[in-house]
């Protein structure tokens, strides 16, 4: 059943995705712990949630982290170009536009975007699309 993007419902889908699939997409070659604050979502309120890739795979999941490498603000459309379609011009556009803040150590974030997903990331990330509204 899909949910809307970032919604409580939808995170604990993808975490139960997540333990389904728990070394899906652990070949990142970074680790990356990452505050996200998500603005002009259809409900109107700004998402706090994190991204961590300090267990091997990449872990969405709410609220902050205290010990963050990067904070990003980063509008809804863009997040979810970016962490749902897997669509990374997104990015580029959306920070041209100002649309995207970054603070923090730019060099992880510089060597997430470069690397490849391998097979089960991507099998992942078709599965986070299915539950995805």
């Amino acid at each position: 059943m899909p949910h809307e993007f970032l919604t409580p419902e939808w995170i604990a889908a993808v975490k139960e995705l997540r333990a389904e699939h728990p070394h899906a997409g652990s070949s990142i070659p970074v680790v990356v712990k990452m505050n996200l604050e998500v603005t002009e979502t259809p409900w109107g309120e700004i998402v706090h949630a994190h991204v961590d890739s300090s267990e091997g795979a990449l872990m969405v999941d709410e609220g902050h982290l205290d010990d963050p490498d990067l904070r990003v603000t980063v509008d809804y459309v863009t997040a979810k170009a970016l962490l749902v379609e897997g669509n990374p011009q997104a990015a580029m556009g959306a920070f041209m536009a100002g649309k995207i803040r970054i603070d923090g150590d730019m060099a992880k974030l510089m060597v997430l975007q470069g690397s490849g997903p391998d097979e089960d990331a991507l099998a992942f990330a078709e599965a986070v699309r299915a539950l995805t509204s």
